[in-house]
């Protein structure tokens, strides 16, 4: 067996990235346009976890920003930066899941981004260091 990363294992590494990236982004317009237009999202049925649009809007601003940072990092293969990309990962499915009253479709669509983000740092992370290193 070759010690040497699959094209698959470095897609994966590229794919948690990215989408660290885009999800970033989105949490990020989230949090814009709950601060901008608090009137724009619904609150459905009542949660335990009450909050105004406008603190949740807070929250996915600075977790947008965040994770979208952490999203760049990634792709200098630095451990410390996966690991980030990992946590961040974790927050944001956990903001997302508390978010749920409010944008149930695009918080469920979120929470799966970031499970396969982590999913794909964890299982194949090293393997866009070993690319971008050339070994």
């Amino acid at each position: 067996m070759s010690d040497e990363p699959s094209g698959w294992a470095a897609g994966y590494a590229a794919f948690a990235g990215v989408m660290l990236v885009v999800v970033g982004f989105f949490q990020t317009c989230a949090g814009v346009v709950a601060l901008l237009e608090d009137e724009f999202f619904v609150v459905g049925p009542e949660w335990t976890f009450k909050s105004d649009v406008t603190t949740w809007g807070w929250i996915h601003l600075l977790v947008g920003i965040v994770v979208l940072i952490s999203g760049f990092g990634i792709f200098t293969g630095n451990v410390a930066a996966r690991t980030v990309g990992v946590i961040v990962a974790g927050v944001s499915a956990a903001v997302n899941f508390l978010w749920l009253p409010w944008y149930p479709i695009w918080a469920t669509i979120v929470i799966a981004l970031d499970v396969a983000i982590i999913w794909a740092l964890t299982a194949h992370g090293r393997d866009i260091k070993r690319i971008s290193d050339g070994t």
